[in-house]
């Protein structure tokens, strides 16, 4: 399957957008510079639509497989993985101490976006192995830093999170998997999990879990809940390996999507001898998994927007090559037009393009956010940090969500086509449903915004946040191409804050919050990405408005224009930047409105309904 990416957005993201210079002059980046970063993109770039996307078709069609107790990939999954694994990428923007490249998040973005894009399925190999890595880096102790790693960052063996069992599902309080401390200071674990992404595959000699299980006597509940790391084969001093560790694959989920990639129950110690290693203290095993949890929240945020974007560029394509019917332009006795000339058409791909530029915003942004907390210190450092948190929940769920609809549009452009296999929009609707259901449900994630976010550092990073959005009202109201949108952008905000003002205050205000958190969270992310999108249009203006200087055109000849646009690729994207924060705008921000008309009635029907 050919990858049609959005390489031009993706680098106006991070070239031309994000202040890049005030993450490359501070001391872990002093040594990288644009052009780095710009071959680093293009490497990247090569390796997806190479041989990644090559397979990604084959292992749609053929799927993981589970056979004599082993677990299968499709055919060219290994080489692929190979080629990731040998170019960096699987840990771009992990430390070099042990292997990583040591980029920013902002750059680390795009290269999550392009390989997802490309191959989901073979995506999540690489995110998950790079957060199990990070938590032993982060908390384990110099001998299990110094045995797992590098080997890890560098693709030699991979990992994953084992959180889910079948009793437990998302309330991980009620997990019941055992770990029995040994007198040499390792633990016996003994339990089964569930939903477990490539717990078992022939990638790799060794795959490394990350399992929260209790210990005896532990409380009940979260605070119970201990972290350890569980190799499948054990590691011998030396760093070779061992004998098998007692963990077993008991099969794998038929699924809607990701087929590549497989789901599997793992059982550990059913002979007794699954050896694991405690990562910081017992009962910290919730608290630390978070680092990961919360890293894989804002990735399964970038796989919406990667399914999202591919799927869109293929309808795009599709669009220019499919002839049917006659457009609005056509002449007297013309022939059949390029579906694309249709306004309906033309409003399905705007609609589509709109939502992928906000989700690659949020996602870009909050991920130069990390990098400014990360080269900060004192207030400014939680400043950042206080608007990634808050982000997090947002890029996970709105991401998915409206990512998943983006494929549908996608899929509906196509007309009947799209709804067979012989073009590539089914699937990304297929792979990209998962998003919003792992890592936590969306309503987890909306349960997470207003329960904790909003309440955290006293509310700050939402104020942060509104006068950010505010400021950006400001600077735009009095722009004549802008600012019908910049209105539309402050009539959301206000919308969005009575919900917040109001909802405190009713007698029910607990249940209204916890009824309405999934809509507020939407309410949320549309506000956001209304305000990052204006910023974007005002920036494509300005740069489309130095091109027409450039090539002495004037503002006022429409003949002229339409001519550079048409000649001009770099000047039709600048365009299609303002329009698509035009369309978003009056199309997307009036959905913030709607909503608050419904969450301030105070209506609690599903609550008074019989199921």
């Amino acid at each position: 399957m050919k990858y049609l990416d959005d390489d031009r957005d993706i680098r106006f993201n991070l070239f031309e957008w994000l202040d890049l210079d005030a993450v490359l002059k501070a001391g872990p980046f002093e040594e990288v510079d644009r052009d780095q970063l710009a071959m680093v993109l293009d490497e990247a770039l090569k390796v997806a639509r190479g041989s990644v996307a090559a397979c990604n078709e084959e292992g749609d069609r053929t799927g993981a497989r589970f056979e004599n107790g082993k677990v299968k990939l499709p055919e060219g999954f290994g080489a692929a993985y190979r080629d990731l694994a040998s170019g960096g990428w699987i840990s771009p923007t992990m430390g070099p101490d042990f292997g990583g490249m040591g980029l920013p998040e902002s750059v680390g973005t795009g290269i999550s976006e392009l390989i997802m894009g490309a191959n989901t399925a073979l995506g999540l190999e690489v995110l998950l192995t790079r957060g199990a890595a990070h938590l032993i880096e982060t908390f384990g102790s110099d001998d299990l830093k110094a045995a797992y790693c590098e080997k890890m960052y560098t693709g030699a063996w991979t990992g994953t999170m084992c959180l889910t069992e079948a009793g437990a599902g998302s309330d991980l309080g009620a997990l019941t998997t055992k770990a029995i401390i040994q007198p040499d200071g390792s633990y016996l674990l003994s339990g089964e999990k569930i939903f477990i992404t490539s717990g078992d595959h022939d990638l790799t000699p060794n795959i490394i879990h990350a399992v929260l299980a209790r210990t005896p006597g532990a409380p009940a509940g979260p605070k119970g809940l201990s972290l350890f790391v569980v190799p499948k084969i054990r590691v011998k001093a030396d760093g070779t390996l061992g004998e098998g560790n007692d963990v077993t694959c008991a099969g794998i989920e038929h699924k809607l999507g990701i087929h590549g990639s497989p789901t599997c129950s793992l059982v550990f110690g059913v002979n007794g001898a699954s050896q694991g290693f405690l990562l910081g203290q017992e009962g910290q095993g919730i608290s630390l998994m978070f680092q990961m949890m919360n890293a894989a929240r804002w990735e399964v945020g970038v796989q919406g927007l990667s399914n999202a974007s591919a799927a869109h560029q293929a309808a795009l394509a599709y669009t220019k090559e499919r002839l049917q019917g006659r457009g609005p332009s056509a002449g007297k006795g013309a022939g059949q037009s390029l579906i694309v000339e249709h306004p309906d058409v033309r409003r399905m791909l705007l609609m589509q393009s709109a939502y992928v530029q906000a989700m690659r915003a949020l996602v870009s942004y909050t991920a130069w956010c990390m990098d400014m907390a990360h080269v900060s210190a004192g207030e400014e450092k939680d400043r950042w940090q206080g608007l990634v948190e808050l982000f997090t929940p947002v890029c996970k769920a709105w991401c998915s969500d409206w990512g998943f609809r983006v494929t549908e549009w996608a899929l509906q452009t196509y007309g009947g086509y799209g709804y067979t296999m012989d073009y590539p929009a089914e699937q990304y609707l297929r792979d990209c449903k998962i998003a919003s259901i792992y890592e936590g449900t969306n309503g987890i994630q909306a349960l997470d915004l207003v329960g904790r976010k909003f309440r955290m550092q006293e509310g700050r990073p939402m104020k942060d946040l509104m006068k950010l959005v505010g400021a950006t009202v400001q600077a735009l109201a009095a722009d004549p191409v802008l600012g019908p949108s910049a209105q539309q952008l402050a009539d959301a905000a206000k919308a969005l804050g009575a919900v917040l003002q109001d909802l405190p205050t009713q007698k029910n205000a607990t249940l209204l919050n916890i009824l309405n958190a999934v809509p507020i969270l939407d309410m949320l992310g549309h506000v956001v990405a209304g305000h990052l999108l204006l910023q974007q249009a005002a920036l494509a203006q300005q740069k489309g408005q130095e091109l027409l200087r450039e090539r002495g055109v004037q503002p006022g000849d429409p003949a002229a224009l339409k001519a550079l646009l048409a000649e001009s690729r770099e000047a039709a994207f600048y365009q299609n930047k303002v329009q698509a924060a035009i369309h978003f705008a009056h199309r997307g921000l009036p959905l913030v409105a709607a909503q608050a008309v419904a969450l301030l009635a105070g209506e609690t029907a599903p609550m008074e309904a019989v199921f």
